[in-house]
């Protein structure tokens, strides 16, 4: 199955955000090159917002280009064989952390962004990624900052994208 097919499954899965939902499944069936950077009508795009429930805190990037308070995430790569596989490995290679798993029942959230040209969107697809005990994060090179911030800062430092992914994640622990 291509990452594409997947991508799909995945959204049809999905039973939430009826309308934005449909948005992402009608730019899949337009667009068979849509889960990939070089689609200039916008990309399907993977992220995690790692969480450490035991302690009440999320890990945030400090995006290098943005400059925002963000989940870990980016684009799917040719070697994702899923879109979750896809989020995973973008939370782990952003946040230095092994051991990283996924909050179970799909993605948490879609975010549809504007990003600048030539591409149009980001068709962001977010789940949640639980860190084990005793986790230590080490900064990328897409980074310029990561932090644990409690749940209550993250209104304080983030925008309301990760604010409503962090409000989904809390419901589902």
């Amino acid at each position: 199955m291509s990452l594409h097919d997947d991508a799909v499954l995945v959204l049809k899965g999905y039973e939430d955000q009826d309308e934005l939902r449909q948005t992402y499944l009608d730019h899949l069936a337009a667009h068979p090159d849509g889960m990939w950077k070089a689609c200039h009508a916008g990309h399907v795009t993977a992220s995690a917002l790692v969480v450490d429930p035991e302690h009440g805190r999320v890990l945030l990037t400090l995006h290098r280009k943005l400059r925002m308070w963000l989940q870990m995430g980016g684009h799917c790569e040719p070697g994702d064989a899923t879109l979750a596989a896809a989020a995973l490995r973008e939370a782990t290679e952003e946040s230095g952390i092994p051991g990283l798993t996924l909050l179970p029942g799909g993605p948490v959230r879609l975010d549809r962004h504007p990003i600048p040209a030539p591409c149009h969107w980001h068709f962001d697809v977010q789940y949640a990624a639980l860190a084990p005990r005793g986790a230590a994060h080490v900064i990328s090179d897409e980074s310029l900052d990561l932090r644990w911030f409690t749940y209550d800062e993250v209104p304080e430092v983030a925008d309301d994208s990760v604010v409503r992914l962090l409000e989904g994640t809390r419901a589902r622990l």
